[in-house]
């Protein structure tokens, strides 16, 4: 689970660092005016954040759909038990009354 959110946070990270370094690669080659490669940056800065944000809400989604299903097998273990315990406490009164029942036969049988 730990694994899983890491390699998603990584993923949103290396998304971030892609779009800074094109950035600067976009600076280092831009054959035009300042005007032109700030308004390119600002763009490229906006699409950047949308990726970004993107993201975001996909890690989000992942880390609500991870709580969901461990939610839904929590109830699902949750159910065995009760299950599990209701079967072992009927199999006790019934070993009980079996118990009782053949002590009952010895008595009569003693008497």
């Amino acid at each position: 689970m730990q694994e899983r959110e890491n390699k998603v946070a990584a993923a949103g990270l290396l998304i971030v660092a892609g779009g800074i370094i094109g950035a600067g690669l976009a600076l280092l080659y831009a054959p035009q005016s300042g005007r032109k490669t700030r308004r390119d940056i600002t763009r490229y800065a906006k699409k950047t954040k949308v990726r970004a944000g993107e993201a975001v809400d996909d890690v989000t989604a992942s880390i609500s759909d991870l709580v969901d299903s461990l939610g839904d097998k929590t109830d699902d273990l949750l159910e065995k038990g009760k299950g599990m315990a209701g079967s072992a406490r009927k199999d006790l009164i019934r070993l009980i009354e079996e118990g009782t029942s053949r002590l009952e036969q010895l008595r009569r049988k003693l008497i």
